[in-house]
């Protein structure tokens, strides 16, 4: 069965909010076949797309609304204001979209980045942590997560080629068929690791939330058991070369010019095997406010302790 759920634009007519937070809770990857929201014009799009990768500084151009401004970019003012413009613009759109779509997950939700990927993922020869191409969990984005969820909303920006993607399943199939080689599940299949913060990592929360008031990029200097742990797992799948080699559940995913998706790719497998120009919004959802938190990934873990719970209390 296909991880991909489709609605086009007859769909989007009708109220299907339900069912769009139906697919994406439940781990699949929801399409739209025509990007859903306005994009740049086409004379933007074509200068994001000719302009921008000699000017690069990171891999990645991304607007952090929490700062106003952009990051990735070696560029003159008039360049980086025209961006920021751009990217400003985008992410309000796709808000937009989200709130009227899936209102109940962007409840104190907090909005991460917009960003520009203008290289093409195809053979970038990157250390496997760093690399797209290699299927993988997202893990710790912006710091600490707390087992709240990553959700990223893409569009293919490129006019004539597709953007590939790979997957291996939903997390769940994942811990119950790699956790114990990942080190997070004992050999009984209960959990292995904690999740929850200790004193020593809610003091460094308290010295990273003192910091994010000054700075307030300063909040990727978190972290929690939670994250470390899907991290863990994280490194696995890209290191392992048995992952790598099991094909089961290996599906992969074609996205053509001008279309969209969404996704929580810190509970779906994924790798961009191929592709050049998207625009990628990160949101972080809040866990609590999610209709189907059985699929979380920090559920999925926590569902293995109460295994652990069960089964001593039966000894």
């Amino acid at each position: 069965m296909s991880v991909v759920k489709t609605f086009d634009a007859e769909a989007l007519q009708t109220p299907v909010g339900s069912a769009i937070a139906e697919a994406l809770e439940t781990n699949h990857i929801v399409f739209f076949p025509k990007c859903p929201i306005r994009l740049p014009d086409a004379a933007t799009l074509n200068y994001l797309r000719t302009e921008l990768p000699s000017r690069l500084r990171l891999k990645n151009v991304s607007y952090h609304p929490e700062v106003d401004r952009v990051t990735g970019l070696k560029a003159d003012a008039e360049t980086t204001t025209r961006l920021t413009g751009i990217l400003k613009a985008h992410l309000a759109d796709v808000s937009a979209f989200l709130h009227q779509h899936i209102g109940h997950l962007t409840t104190e939700w907090t909005i991460g980045t917009c960003s520009f990927r203008p290289i093409q993922e195809r053979g970038r020869n990157l250390k496997p942590h760093a690399s797209n191409e290699l299927v993988h969990l997202d893990a710790g984005a912006y710091g600490a997560t707390d087992g709240d969820r990553i959700l990223r909303f893409f569009v293919n920006c490129n006019d004539h080629e597709d953007r590939v993607w790979a997957t291996k399943g939903p997390v769940q199939d994942i811990v119950s068929r790699f956790g114990h080689a990942a080190g997070l599940v004992d050999a009984q299949g209960r959990l292995a690791v904690g999740l929850t913060k200790a004193a020593p990592d809610k003091a460094l929360s308290g010295i990273v939330r003192g910091l994010a008031r000054l700075n307030p990029l300063a909040r990727v200097l978190d972290t929690s058991p939670y994250d470390r742990a899907m991290r863990r797992l994280h490194n696995y799948m890209k290191d392992a070369e048995a992952f790598r080699e099991d094909l089961r559940g290996y599906e992969e995913i074609r996205f053509p010019p001008y279309s969209s998706w969404m996704v929580f790719t810190d509970s779906v497998s994924h790798a961009s095997l191929s592709g050049q120009f998207a625009l990628v919004t990160t949101v972080i959802v809040r866990r609590e406010y999610m209709q189907r938190p059985e699929f979380a990934p920090f559920n999925v873990l926590t569902g293995l302790k109460s295994q652990q719970a069960a089964s001593s209390a039966q000894s």
